[in-house]
């Protein structure tokens, strides 16, 4: 594999609005992400993802963006992000910024014109259609529930939207289109980005027919990813992309990619690929619900333990993933991918062992490195995101309570990881002065990074551990470069894989269960991080060994 300055990086995500706020109005800016880049720095993080900065109307949390090139109010000034982007490069940190290009928000100058002349030219710029029999043009579901077309006031048009209908999709076939997105995309590298992480991208090429299809609900209507689906082509566009604009930068790309064909994993990430990494979303898989988030199934350690492997040896030849267990779109980690009785200091611990060290480059989300949990809510009005409302609505037309409804949404909720950053155990968790525009999570007085910082056992000292074991001189090679071999997969409940490379060998062992396991290895080891107490690897003649591991244990042994 052709070598990348990216490949032995560690990764970060912020979410401005909750990140760190210095001026006292309640949400996140960019003079606060400055301030913290020396804590960012210590954890061990080289590359920074920061979710949309840009102007907004904020119906999607910055996610409809109505001037591409502003930087909205509330975060600062483009001042401050030119100071951020040089802090940063005194650090030799890398900013990654947010690229929503698949559509705009409903106020942007070129929708607005579309809106004023929907014959015109700026029409072209979206799409709008003429209904059938009176009705919309197909019976596509959107994203958050409800149809996607929106009807044109006056006319017999509507406009897609594949997400809210506050966020009209761009048209991709319009060449003038890609060619404005081109532009504002090398503006921005043009000023010092490194590269972006890429939203919803496999979105761009529609079924232009747009076609009906059989409903998959009560509604009428079947979820637009049949339509997507169904698209041919999207390469295309993603390589034109690619040499207009990331290219010609050398920058680092990470792709939010659903829905792509199952032989399409080398165009995607390959070495002459559309793009650098793309996140590995296959776990979030065994979480879905047939119908939404009232009807998802509880944990089931094995089958995420099974589409995990599958993801690392499909990957093994063709590229790096960027691989998380959280992110702006999920609730935490913390309380999604560990067994109730694993929901505890040493179970955090236990999953960034198994997360860090994998294949691929790694993607912490803010608060991940202190074990924030999910938030639960006293009423569906403190909740913020669009989709957690749109769910909690479906729950109660389903029959469930509110209690039930709610509980779903504690579970599921994008807003699990949109509240404050808790700093310390100070008002407000540290992160404003003011007001926080979403609940503070309740439990900041016993986890926050103050705390954690004084003490050598925390969660956040173990992150620093591991990273810094990942990176170190002696071990970089193998965990960056290193083939990926599961492990111990008769075993029940333990997740295990060997990191190995040119003769070495690292074995990273995790015990979900509740009870200790004793794990035969036919070689002997040297521990190298463990996660707790009480775990032991032990001779066993002729060169063999056990490995005692407590339930909630983790080891990292390099295989002698």
């Amino acid at each position: 594999m052709k070598k990348q300055w990216w490949h032995e990086k560690v990764a970060y995500q912020i979410y401005p609005k909750s990140f760190n706020d210095t001026d006292g109005d309640g949400i996140g800016d960019i003079r606060g992400i400055i301030e913290k880049l020396d804590y960012l720095k210590e954890l061990g993080i080289d590359i920074i993802w920061i979710s949309p900065l840009y102007q907004s109307p904020f119906v999607d949390q910055g996610y409809d963006i109505s001037d591409y090139y502003k930087i909205d109010p509330v975060f600062g000034t483009m001042e401050d992000f030119d100071e951020l982007l040089l802090e940063a490069k005194k650090r030799d940190m890398y900013i990654l910024m947010d690229l929503v290009i698949n559509h705009c928000s409903d106020k942007h100058e070129w929708f607005q014109k579309a809106l004023a002349d929907p014959y015109g030219e700026y029409a072209d710029y979206f799409y709008f259609e003429k209904g059938r029999d009176g009705n919309p043009p197909s019976n596509y579901r959107s994203y958050f529930g409800g149809s996607v077309w929106q009807q044109v006031e006056g006319t017999d048009l509507y406009y897609l939207h594949l997400f809210a209908k506050e966020q009209p999709d761009l048209n991709w076939e319009n060449a003038t289109v890609r060619k404005e997105l081109y532009q504002m995309i090398n503006w921005w590298l043009d000023k010092g980005l490194a590269g972006f992480r890429i939203d919803a991208i496999i979105n761009i090429k529609k079924v232009l027919s747009f076609p009906s299809y059989e409903p998959d609900g009560d509604d009428g209507l079947v979820t637009c990813t049949k339509m997507v689906e169904e698209a041919q082509g999207v390469g295309d566009f993603l390589q034109e992309l690619k040499r207009e604009t990331f290219e010609k930068h050398h920058a680092f790309t990470v792709a939010e990619v659903f829905n792509m064909k199952e032989d399409e994993l080398r165009e995607f990430i390959g070495e002459e690929g559309h793009f650098s990494t793309m996140f590995d979303f296959s776990p979030l898989s065994v979480t879905f619900g047939e119908h939404g988030w009232y009807d998802a199934p509880e944990f089931d350690f094995r089958k995420w333990r099974e589409v995990l492997y599958t993801s690392q040896k499909e990957c093994k030849n063709t590229g790096f993933l960027a691989n998380i267990i959280e992110n702006h779109d999920e609730p935490r980690g913390a309380c999604t991918y560990l067994p109730k009785h694993a929901q505890n200091d040493n179970g955090t611990k236990m999953l960034a062992t198994t997360s860090i060290l994998l294949r691929g480059l790694p993607f912490l989300y803010q608060g991940q490195e202190i074990g924030m949990k999910n938030c639960m809510m006293d009423s569906i009005e403190e909740y913020n995101d669009i989709d957690t409302i749109n769910q909690y609505e479906l729950a109660r037309k389903a029959g469930l309570s509110d209690k039930e409804a709610l509980m779903a949404c504690f579970r599921h909720s994008r807003d699990n990881a949109r509240t404050p950053m808790q700093w310390s155990g100070a008002d407000n968790a540290g992160f404003t002065e003011g007001t926080a525009w979403l609940k503070v999570n309740p439990c900041y007085k016993e986890i926050n990074v103050e705390a954690q910082e004084k003490d050598v056992n925390s969660v956040l000292s173990y992150y620093k551990k591991l990273i810094t074991l990942r990176k170190s001189e002696a071990y970089r090679e193998i965990f960056t470069y290193g083939d990926f071999q599961p492990a111990f997969e008769a075993e029940e409940m333990i997740l295990a894989y060997y990191r190995q490379a040119e003769g070495r060998r690292i074995l990273v062992a995790a015990n979900f269960g509740k009870t200790e396991a004793a794990l035969t290895v036919d070689e002997t080891g040297e521990m190298l991080l463990c996660n707790m107490e009480g775990i032991e690897i032990k001779g066993i003649g002729e060169g063999g060994s056990r490995l005692m591991l407590p339930s909630c244990g983790a080891a990292v042994i390099e295989i002698l």
